[in-house]
């Protein structure tokens, strides 16, 4: 038990911060970024709003597939729980960054 609890922990401070960056992104006023030292500018997006929902929605997605680890993790079997976390922290930064441009083209002006 103590090795879950030790695999939790991490789980639930990553999930924390990524549903964090998407509450963050939804009560934005100006259009949220998402690579590291840019900036997207009020006049590329259409739609700020909406295209900082989105952006929050995506980030509260994939912080939730850590929670999903770390419940898998504590109530059936840590190597279940193991594979989520290590699908979502490779794969998913790759599904990320595709929703992104997604989400970008949608909105830019």
């Amino acid at each position: 038990m103590g090795e879950v609890i030790a695999f939790i922990v991490p789980l639930m401070v990553c999930a924390t911060v990524f549903i964090g960056i998407g509450i963050y992104s939804i009560k934005r006023k100006t259009p949220m970024h998402f690579w590291s030292g840019t900036i997207v500018r009020p006049e590329e997006i259409s739609d700020v709003k909406s295209y900082n929902k989105e952006n929050g929605i995506m980030w509260i997605v994939y912080g939730s597939t850590y929670i999903l680890s770390a419940i898998v993790s504590l109530f059936w079997r840590s190597s279940i729980g193991t594979i989520i976390v290590g699908l979502s922290a490779s794969v998913g930064i790759i599904v990320l960054i595709l929703v992104y441009q997604r989400i970008y083209k949608k909105y830019k002006v």
